[in-house]
This record gives structure tokens, C-alpha cells and sequence, in this order.
């Protein structure tokens, strides 16, 4: 089974209805007495990063993709726990000053401290990381509603090709190869618009398992159906040149993940609002469809013709 299937089925009975822990249907744990909010996520090296060649350019991959969880709910993440597994070629001097320096320098960047953890010895290289932040509400998911418009920042796509980059399956020179292994391990966060989320947003979620998989969990038990121009979907000028080039298909790159951009859902009457916003805040938004109960399937477009393509599901832990 899948895991979204195993914590159903297993998991979910555990919380004994617990409205902090969001029926584990979230990213994150929210408590509205005390407003606080919680996610906690783990990397494993060869599933959630390539190797451990670059252990500057790794640690801060991970820390933000955790604090994304964050973000993306409208909250500003304030202490970081990190516990790690590994042995003494994962954890040797160099590669702990490396680490070290990475993290002092995402502190800064972010604003938040390191507060805690654990660490211990093992053949495999694991991370875990809690992320804690304050709130008195939060963006959840599966609060989306029929006629909402589905919105994307940023760009999606340039991390993957980073990813294949990195594996050599594809091949750029110097300066391409540059910038979409930038894309890959150091994803741009929309933090200048996350606090103002829930003006204007009905459900949201980052992009970490795939475009069109972490819409379906943003719809998740709501019987609606997501409206999808794939035109619309915003890829980078790099990425553009790239395809038309190697004359690939555009539905291959934009939903394999790791872009951590804030896919949300908004009410039409919100649009003037969050346009105006957007280009005050210098933050690119694209709205690339809707929701929609008069249907009986969901539906990607292109160019007026409806695609079928095996790729909307993301990626997915099986066991």
C-alpha cells in the first residue's frame, strides 16, 4: 500500500479524533489553544536526496523543504530540531564544518533557530527535522470549494531537470547545468507572501511530491474536480528553452516534485486582490484553472485538447 493508504488505515484511528492532528490529513499538527504548529519530516539519502557529495548544498535542501510545510500554511517557522543518522564518512570534520556553516547561514536567512535533536550512529544517512512555528490560523488543506481558482508561485519543473542533471541523464553546459542544479538543491520560497495566505486563500499546500499528486491531496476527500490549462502552468524561460529544444513534452517535467512553491485555491472574487497583492510583493502568481463539482473526472488541457498522461499522481512511498 501506498503510504497515504497505511496512515488511514493504521494511523489515523490512533489520534482518537484529535482536531490538532488535522485527522493526519495535513502537513502540519496545529493547536488553536496554544496556536501552535508543527511538521515533522525525514530524508533519506538515495529516496529524498541524491547522495551526500555536497553536504553544504544537502542540509539546506531539507531545511526547506521542512520549514515549506510552514510557509505554505501561512506561518512563519520559528525553531527548528534536527536529528541525524549517520556514520564517520557522513559525519566526518569537514563535512560537520560544511553543515554547520549551511545551517548558521539558513538561521539568517529564515529567521529561525536551531532548538534541539538527536544524533546517532548508522549505515544509512538520515535526517529528521521539526519544524515549530506560531499562528492563530492556518491555511488548511481540503477547505477548497467548487469555482475556486487553483493558483501556482513561482515556477515548477527546473528541480527535476536539476535532479537529472545531477544523474547525468541530461547533459547542459557550464552555466545551464549551474542553474538547474541551483534549482534542485536551494528551491526559492515564496516567504514574502506566506503571512498574508489566509486573506485570500481557501486551501493550500507546497509542491513536494509533484504538481498535479498534491492537488489531489489539496482536494483530497471533496468530491471536486480540478480544471488544469496545462499552457497556464508557469515554467521558467531555462526550462521553456529546454523542451523546445529537445522537443520533449512539457507534461514529463512540471509534476515530479521538489519545487516547493505554494499551490493554493481561491474564491473568483478574490482575483483583482490577489493580483494587486502579488505584484506589490514582487512575487510571481499564475492562475492556471479551477475547481469544479460538475464533473466526473479531472481534467488536464492543452491546447483544447484533453491529455491523458500517467504522471498525476506524484511520487508516492509504496510498502
Amino acid at each position: 500500500m501506498n503510504e497515504f493508504a497505511l496512515i488511514q488505515k493504521y494511523l489515523k484511528k490512533l489520534t482518537y479524533n484529535n482536531p490538532s492532528a488535522l485527522d493526519l490529513n495535513d502537513d502540519v499538527f496545529f493547536d488553536k489553544k496554544s496556536n501552535v504548529v508543527v511538521s515533522i519530516d525525514t530524508y533519506v539519502e538515495g529516496v529524498h536526496f541524491l547522495n551526500f557529495r555536497n553536504p553544504d548544498l544537502v542540509i539546506k535542501k531539507i531545511v526547506r523543504s521542512s520549514i515549506s510545510d510552514l510557509y505554505c500554511k501561512g506561518v512563519k517557522p520559528k525553531f527548528i530540531f534536527i536529528g541525524a543518522s549517520g556514520n564517520n564518512n557522513s559525519f566526518s570534520k569537514k563535512n560537520l564544518n560544511l553543515i554547520s556553516k549551511s545551517l548558521k547561514e539558513e538561521q539568517k536567512k529564515y529567521g529561525i533557530k536551531l532548538s534541539g535533536g538527536d544524533t546517532t550512529k548508522s549505515k544509512k544517512l538520515i535526517f529528521t527535522i521539526m519544524t515549530l512555528g506560531y499562528s492563530k490560523r492556518i491555511v488548511e488543506r481540503n477547505k477548497c470549494k467548487s469555482g475556486d481558482d487553483i493558483y501556482i508561485t513561482g515556477h515548477v519543473g527546473d528541480s527535476y531537470l536539476g535532479l537529472q542533471t545531477l544523474k547525468r541523464k541530461v547533459l547542459f553546459n557550464k552555466k545551464k547545468r549551474k542553474y538547474f542544479i541551483k534549482k534542485y538543491y536551494l528551491p526559492d520560497l515564496p516567504i514574502k507572501i506566506s503571512s498574508n495566505l489566509i486573506k485570500f486563500a481557501n486551501s493550500s499546500i507546497d509542491i513536494s511530491d509533484g504538481l498535479f499528486g498534491d492537488l489531489s491531496k489539496l482536494i483530497n476527500t471533496n468530491e471536486l474536480f480540478y480544471k488544469v490549462d496545462l499552457n497556464k502552468v508557469p515554467i521558467s524561460i531555462n526550462l521553456r528553452k529546454y523542451l523546445r529544444k529537445s522537443k520533449k513534452k512539457k507534461i514529463n517535467y512540471i509534476s515530479k516534485g521538489d519545487d516547493y512553491q505554494i499551490l493554493f485555491t481561491s474564491p473568483k472574487s478574490k482575483r483583482n486582490y490577489i493580483q494587486k497583492f502579488f505584484k506589490k510583493m514582487n512575487q510571481k502568481v499564475t492562475l492556471i484553472g479551477y475547481l469544479t463539482k460538475d464533473a466526473e473526472n479531472n481534467e488536464i488541457i492543452d491546447a483544447k485538447k484533453l491529455i491523458k498522461h500517467p504522471y498525476n499522481e506524484g511520487y508516492s512511498h509504496n510498502f
